[in-house]
C-alpha cells in the first residue's frame, strides 16, 4: 500500500481552489486536473507500507498532541520540472511544528524525511505524461497574464493518514485514520 499524512481541506478553501480551477482548466488538454476531493495539504508523502508499518504509523501519530493549525493558501506557481500546477500554502510555525511532529513519528516506522525542505502546497493539475513541464507553458502564461489571486484560510481541527490508490485518470486517495489537533 501507499501511504500519506496530509491536512483535508475546509469547504470554503476547497470553494476558492474550484474557482481557479474553473477559470483555468478550459483550454489545458495537456493537463490532467486533480479532483477537488483529492485536495489536501501533504506532511509527508511515506510511499510503500506494510501493513505493519501502517499499524505503526498509525499508532505513533494517534500519540501526537499538537495545537490546531492556521492553513492559508495564498497565490498560484508551478513545479515545471515535475509538470505540476499548485496552490500555494504558507509555511506557518504551526504548521511546520506539525510537520516535523509528523516526520518525527514516522521515522520510529522506518521511514525517512524527505532530504529538500518542506514546501507546502496543493497541486491543482500535472502534466499528461512528459515531465518536462513544456505542457505548462500555456497555462503559465495565462495564469500570469490573469493576476488572479488566491486567498482561503482555515483552521485545520484534524490530520489523516491516507491510503493513496493510483490510477490512470490520477490517484484515488482513502482515509485510514484521523488524528485530532488540540
Amino acid at each position: 500500500m501507499r501511504l500519506f499524512v496530509g491536512i483535508a481541506l475546509s469547504p470554503e478553501a476547497s470553494d476558492a481552489l474550484r474557482s481557479v480551477r474553473a477559470r483555468f482548466e478550459p483550454g489545458s488538454a495537456d493537463l490532467r486536473w486533480s479532483q477537488p476531493e483529492s485536495w489536501h495539504v501533504t506532511l509527508q508523502f511515506l510511499g510503500a507500507a506494510s501493513e505493519k508499518q501502517a499499524a505503526c504509523v498509525a499508532e505513533k501519530l494517534a500519540a501526537l498532541r499538537a495545537a490546531r493549525v492556521p492553513v492559508r493558501m495564498a497565490g498560484l506557481g508551478f513545479f515545471e520540472r515535475a509538470g505540476v500546477f499548485w496552490a500555494g500554502v504558507e509555511l506557518t510555525r504551526e504548521l511546520l511544528a506539525l510537520q516535523q511532529l509528523v516526520t518525527a513519528a514516522t521515522r520510529l516506522c522506518a521511514f525517512a524525511p524527505e532530504e529538500r525542505a518542506y514546501n507546502p502546497h496543493i497541486t491543482l493539475a500535472r502534466t499528461k505524461g512528459r515531465k518536462d513541464g513544456k505542457a505548462l507553458g500555456p497555462l503559465k502564461k495565462v495564469v500570469e497574464r490573469s493576476k488572479v489571486g488566491l486567498e482561503a484560510k482555515f483552521i485545520a481541527s484534524e490530520f489523516l493518514l491516507y491510503e493513496s490508490f493510483p490510477g490512470p485518470e490520477g490517484s484515488r486517495y482513502e482515509v485510514r485514520a484521523r488524528f485530532g489537533l488540540e
